[in-house]
């Protein structure tokens, strides 16, 4: 008879840790889902500061999607999961650079950046972190540090002869040691993080300036 109480009570228990659990769940997702619309909203504001920050001189945008065979139309909303970069104007409609979203392993976690390029001067002239987890104090210096953040000011992407590749891959050097202004100089205490940084525009830049700069007059048009 004791068995049976004993067994019993555990059964009820069981059922009444299945229930709470069930339930926290329910909660979960539905502030997920009640929260994701403002989350959204704030992501969209925060990229579209960082646009206008990582052009200089820019006044008005056009957003552009990326299609087959790196073929670029100009869009007014943006599919989901679709590939764009963002052209910024000044106010006599004249191109001051296009805005490249890129990401790549930080030391916490993946970094999402920005960047803005201008194909008149074959040069990075703007960067922006959108979405970061690195360490308070160290990791967080590439958001922050002014020294850093002037390595994007004007930094080399020259393209090859051929104009297929960038001449000289941008890459980080140890803090002091930048020599060549393709070089990202890194900051001491936060190595990981800015060697990131430098990989990520490395191997984005590679990869989108030769395509932008061949197809420079579909942005002027």
């Amino acid at each position: 008879m004791a068995n049976t109480t004993t067994e019993a009570s555990s059964f009820k228990m069981l059922q009444s840790m299945v229930g709470i659990g069930l339930f926290c769940a329910l909660m979960i997702v539905l502030t997920f889902q009640g929260t994701l619309p403002r989350i959204e909203k704030l992501k969209a504001e925060a990229l579209e500061k960082a646009i206008f920050k990582v052009i200089p001189g820019m006044v008005t945008k056009k957003t552009f999607q990326i299609g087959e065979n790196n073929t670029l139309t100009e869009v007014s909303t943006v599919p989901k999961g679709a590939r764009v970069v963002y052209a910024g104007y000044d106010e006599n409609g004249k191109l001051k650079g296009v805005a490249i979203e890129a990401s790549g392993m930080g030391f916490a976690d993946v970094l999402r950046i920005l960047y803005g390029y201008d194909p008149e001067q074959q040069a990075v002239v703007g960067f922006y972190v959108l979405e970061s987890k690195e360490t308070p104090g160290l990791g967080d210096k590439i958001e922050k540090d002014d020294n850093f953040l002037a390595n994007f000011e004007a930094l080399d992407v020259a393209l090859a002869e051929d104009l297929t590749s960038v001449k000289n891959t941008v890459v980080t050097v140890k803090s002091g040691q930048k020599k060549n202004a393709w070089e990202v100089d890194g900051i001491t205490g936060a190595t990981i993080s800015s060697r990131a940084i430098g990989n990520i525009l490395g191997t984005s830049t590679q990869e989108m300036v030769p395509m932008i700069f061949k197809n420079k007059e579909v942005f002027e048009k």
